[in-house]
């Protein structure tokens, strides 16, 4: 499986943006897709993430700003209310359970105040 995100770029806090992921291959196997970042200095945490039958779950810190949607293999990020927290590589993972096999090659989101 493949998996190619896009969608990153500098906006201004309060703004909005969407990440896009397209997932490639042996997509059947694919049960779970999900977001990730990493700031700098700083671990890689979940953002959120979604199931086959749409079950979400969410980081509380993105809780009510950010909607994560998906569409067969293909997963969407949209990120409201941007704030300059959020700044980090964002990156797409996917895999038959939560235990992540396959990740995207990450895509840099800056948010100015």
């Amino acid at each position: 499986v493949q998996l190619q995100a896009s969608g990153g770029g500098l906006v201004q806090a309060g703004g909005s943006q969407r990440l896009s992921c397209v997932a490639s291959g042996s997509i059947f196997s694919i049960n779970v897709m999900g977001w990730y970042r990493q700031a700098p200095g700083k671990q890689r945490e979940l953002v959120a993430e979604i199931t086959a039958g749409g079950s979400t779950n969410y980081a509380d810190s993105v809780k009510g700003r950010f909607t994560i949607s998906r569409d067969n293999a293909k997963v969407y990020l949209q990120m409201n209310s941007l704030k300059p927290q959020d700044t980090a590589v964002y990156y797409c993972a996917a895999g038959s359970t939560y235990e992540y096999e396959y990740w995207g090659q990450g895509t840099q989101v800056t948010v100015s105040s």
